[in-house]
């Protein structure tokens, strides 16, 4: 029996059976139709932001629209690809801080070094 079995109340049997289709990891494993979609979400996000650098819009500007796509990229590939999304919810808080904490130190490296932002 596991701890989560002890904490539903559900016995040696019961939590078997509910997993017998799950990975060991506790998870359904996503389906090849659920990679190619978020597969082609990339391809077509990649596609835009090569689009755009060849428009030939301000740099300024340029920046301002790439971060965002970039953002939804990186979020994507870490959800599924690295199975973020499946994991404990304080692992998923843990990467998130540590990114944004890596964020912040980098954007005040930069400003103190008198480096533009945008």
């Amino acid at each position: 029996m596991t701890l989560a079995h002890y904490r539903k109340g559900q016995t040696d049997a019961e939590g078997a059976e509910a997993e017998s289709h799950l990975e060991p990891g506790g998870h359904a494993h996503p389906s090849a139709a659920e990679y190619l979609k978020i597969g082609a979400i990339l391809v077509v996000v990649t596609s835009i932001e090569v689009a755009l650098y060849y428009v030939g819009m301000s740099e300024t500007v340029l920046v301002a629209v790439m971060m965002p796509l970039s953002w939804l990229k990186f979020i994507l590939v870490v959800l599924w690809f690295m199975h973020l999304r499946f994991d404990n919810p304080f692992f998923r808080t843990l990467f998130f801080a540590g990114l944004a904490l890596a964020i912040v130190i980098f954007t005040v490296a930069i400003a103190t070094l008198g480096g533009k932002l945008v």
